[in-house]
């Protein structure tokens, strides 16, 4: 649940950008603070875990306004795909507001996005929260490759694997590029602002 400062008038909201490793987690976070570096408090944080890492920074999307008289906070963080790294995927969610799910578009990642899904399914779960509750966007990413003659899953195929029952917004990204990349985080902010307005 978002946290309400009284003092400053302010409401802190999370958004954790979730997925597979590899998958262009972190890529989106350093397009990001890179783009909109001009409403970023504070730097880019990372912090590192043997072979992947969890990245956050503050973010004050100036846009948005207010909800009930009180200025919105945007914090943003990745978390580590590895399976390995379970338990900080499970701290880094505690508290969290809304979710991007970043998928690998590559045929070869398939079989991680879905390991992933079902991991944050399961890890939203075991916080008391419900995978089709929470504000969540998934986003294709990497569907640059394509001209580089990488194998990319269909978008259909894609849908059909991950977002059949969840019917969640999607977006066909590249992080490198950008491409969707700023459209992603603005429909996840307005959709989990849209969500806290109603709680509030």
């Amino acid at each position: 649940m978002a946290l309400i400062n009284s003092k400053k008038k302010e409401v802190q909201v999370k958004l954790v950008y979730y997925g597979p490793g590899r998958g262009g987690k972190t890529s989106n976070l350093q397009y990001i603070y890179n783009k909109f570096q001009n409403q970023i408090q504070g730097k880019l944080t990372s912090v590192k875990t043997h072979g992947d890492r969890t990245l956050f920074f503050d973010f004050l999307p100036l846009e948005i306004g207010m909800i009930k008289g009180y200025n919105v906070r945007m914090q943003f963080y990745t978390v580590p795909g590895q399976v390995k790294y379970e338990a900080t995927r499970k701290l880094v969610l505690k508290g969290v507001d809304g979710v991007v799910f970043v998928a690998d578009s590559m045929l070869l990642r398939q079989k991680f996005n879905i390991i992933s899904l079902k991991d944050l399914q399961e890890n939203l779960s075991a916080l008391g929260k419900n995978i089709f509750d929470i504000p969540l966007v998934i986003q294709y990413n990497k569907r640059d490759l394509g001209k580089q003659g990488i194998h990319l899953l269909p978008i259909e195929t894609l849908e059909k694997s991950l977002n059949r029952q969840l019917k969640a917004p999607y977006f066909e990204a590249s992080a490198v590029t950008g491409l969707n990349v700023v459209e992603t985080m603005k429909k996840a902010i307005s959709i989990t602002i849209a969500s806290l307005e109603g709680r509030l």
